[in-house]
């Protein structure tokens, strides 16, 4: 075969194959949001709880414009058990029995990372602690310290030292 046959023959060959189906897939679709987290409300010197808890629950809350734990302590006030007491009913035989109840504790940022983060936990075990004495059973206690801390001062401080009750 000649030099130009082979190069035709290669040509032919070349431009002659199956075309493959092109598949078109839809974009994936955008990332879901993660829920966003109600606000928590003030319900006693202590403790601020989410609205969806305090509607479902009834609870009567203790009129208190700020919320906060005194200054380096995790100790409950007679105010905070009150309202404890009405959450732990809720929960053990009221409108959310059997659901889990999410516990925050939080600081100010005063002190090291590590010494909030210990802090905002002692704070919800002991909030954990008394529900568990009053029956609750599903209970997640955790601690953000002071990472979402707004304070700028003694009083905005004051409001980041609590503990957050959620319906989980």
């Amino acid at each position: 075969m000649s030099r130009s046959g082979i190069l035709l023959l290669f040509a032919i060959c070349a431009c002659h194959h199956e075309k493959t189906p092109v598949m078109v897939t839809p974009p994936p679709a955008p990332p879901q949001a993660a829920p966003v987290k109600q606000a928590a409300q003030p319900v006693s010197p202590n403790l601020a709880a989410a609205d969806d808890l305090l509607e479902q629950c009834s609870i009567t809350a203790v009129k208190q414009d700020n919320p906060h734990f005194d200054f380096d302590t995790f100790e409950l006030t007679s105010q905070d058990r009150d309202v404890l007491q009405q959450v732990a009913t809720c929960l053990t035989t009221g409108p959310l029995k059997g659901k889990k109840l999410e516990l925050i504790g939080r600081a100010d940022p005063r002190g090291t990372e590590e010494y909030n983060l210990g802090l905002g936990d002692r704070r919800a075990n002991t909030v954990g602690e008394y529900l568990q004495h009053l029956g609750v059973s599903k209970i997640d206690a955790k601690t953000r310290g002071a990472l979402d801390a707004t304070g700028r001062d003694d009083t905005g401080w004051s409001q980041d030292r609590r503990v957050d009750l959620r319906v989980d």
